[in-house]
């Protein structure tokens, strides 16, 4: 059995402090920030966008220019006689003219400076919201599996069964600090729910019906309920068939039956959480794939956490009915779901570029223009590197293998949350720094405590799974 060390408390606790204080350090900055102190940081990077456009213009375009100067001067030379001549006839004219120009020049960039500064107030909340849930999704991609695993009464796995159990046991907090930070950050993150953007938004008041703070968080505590109370009753069924007669199965089968049924739930409320929780940051787009791209995100991530928490307790001697037929299993579904996100990310993204409707190509032009290196970093990450690793049938046998590609999975997921909130809440402003990192080590500190913690609740065997025999003696 599986005991709670004091160095993983120590250093769970450790990176809970560094996070939370590196947070609020970000978040009491950026909340410091005047719209004088963005006017100044945006004249600093004009300054140096176009001297790196001038230097870039005088060494490309050298010669274009030298051929074009008579004709260049002759035109300056006719604009500036057409100019005194008009200030001559109508010098009042010419100087209000002059007067609203400036005027409307300040005003926008007054606007401009107000708009960069709202992205830079919301950065410290969207970093915060992007780890939470990422941690969440998961902890809720390993209930799915593990839910499918009792539905199909599959033999090969019972032995992982408390290490998914254990991760689970993170859901019931993950999902409803996710909902929290969303209905606390409010307009931060989702602009819908600012009253005075949708009253001069049309559509968003064609979609107010749906999207809408009460029932945002209603049908956000209705998916949160039904996850947890599936998770209670399992582990319970589970741990309760360890108890039971050699004989007894019935609590295996109220598993199974109970499984079947949170499928068909867990099927619909994704795809609307998703919607919720991630899509409505962009509130003009949709996509009708978009559930089953977000579940196959957490899917293989919940796998991959599986396989890399299984390995470090056979590590440490505590999962020796362990083998590396398992590992190759959990290798082989890290290889496939990463497969099957990929393709279901090149079909969205094929679809709605090759229909080129204006109010879907909008959400990835933001992502190609301003988030180029993320958003094509982590088709990298997510596809070619773990295809490439994990192909060979021999390498998913091998621990430090499935380590390596478990930790490209899981930062190119990370990545890939992030691509999907940043861009609708801080726009350009995007960077991979202090509030980031230290949201996620607060959610990492938070997952690795309670998942261990539930780990020391249970002997890490449930010996009384009628498939465990099956589960030890796998070999292929």
């Amino acid at each position: 059995m599986y005991k709670l060390s004091k160095r993983l408390i120590i250093t769970a606790i450790t990176l809970i402090l560094i996070g939370a204080i590196g947070w609020v350090s970000s978040y009491t900055a950026s909340h410091h920030l005047t719209i004088e102190d963005v006017k100044i940081m945006l004249a600093d990077e004009h300054a140096h966008h176009g001297a790196a456009a001038h230097h870039s213009d005088d060494s490309h375009h050298k010669a274009d220019y030298a051929s074009h100067d008579t004709a260049h001067d002759d035109g300056k030379a006719h604009a500036a006689m057409i100019h005194s001549e008009h200030k001559a006839d109508h010098p009042e004219a010419a100087g209000h003219h002059k007067e609203d120009h400036h005027q409307e020049a300040n005003h926008h960039d007054d606007e401009h400076a107000e708009h960069v500064l709202h992205q830079m107030h919301n950065r410290p909340y969207a970093a915060l919201y992007v780890a939470a849930f990422f941690f969440m999704m998961i902890s809720l991609g390993v209930l799915a599996f593990y839910g499918i695993q009792y539905a199909a009464q599959a033999g090969w796995s019972p032995v992982l069964f408390r290490v998914m159990e254990a991760i689970t046991y993170y859901l019931l907090p993950g999902a409803l600090i996710v909902l929290a930070i969303g209905l606390w950050a409010d307009d931060h993150i989702f602009i819908w729910m600012d009253p005075e953007v949708v009253a001069h938004d049309k559509l968003i008041q064609g979609k107010s019906g749906w999207l809408n703070k009460t029932w945002f968080a209603i049908r956000g505590l209705i998916f949160i309920a039904g996850w947890s109370l599936y998770r209670y009753f399992s582990r319970k069924f589970s741990l309760a068939q360890d108890l039971a007669d050699i004989n007894d199965n019935s609590n295996f089968k109220k598993n199974f039956r109970i499984s079947a049924a949170f499928l068909v739930f867990y099927i619909y409320t994704e795809s609307m959480m998703s919607w919720d929780w991630v899509m409505s940051v962009d509130p003009h787009w949709f996509s009708t794939l978009f559930g089953w791209y977000v579940f196959a995100s957490m899917f293989v991530s919940g796998i991959t956490v599986i396989a890399l928490i299984t390995i470090y307790l056979k590590a440490k001697g505590l999962m020796e009915f362990v083998n590396d037929s398992h590992l190759h299993d959990l290798a082989k579904f890290m290889f496939g779901i990463s497969v099957f996100w990929t393709y279901l990310w090149f079909s969205q993204f094929m679809l709605i570029w090759y229909a080129n409707i204006p109010e879907e190509v909008t959400y990835f032009i933001t992502r190609i223009e301003d988030y180029n290196l993320p958003f094509f970093g982590m088709l990298i990450l997510n596809f070619i590197f773990p295809f490439l690793v994990l192909m060979n049938s021999d390498y998913k046998r091998v621990p430090w293998f499935i380590v390596m590609a478990g930790i490209v999975i899981l930062f190119g997921h990370y990545i890939d949350v992030f691509n999907m909130i940043m861009p609708a809440t801080v726009g350009d402003r995007w960077f991979i720094g202090l509030p980031e990192l230290s949201a996620v080590a607060l959610f990492l500190g938070l997952f690795l405590l309670t998942v261990f913690y539930a780990l020391s609740k249970a002997p890490l065997l449930p010996k009384g799974n009628p498939f465990i025999k099956e589960s030890e003696q796998f070999h292929y």
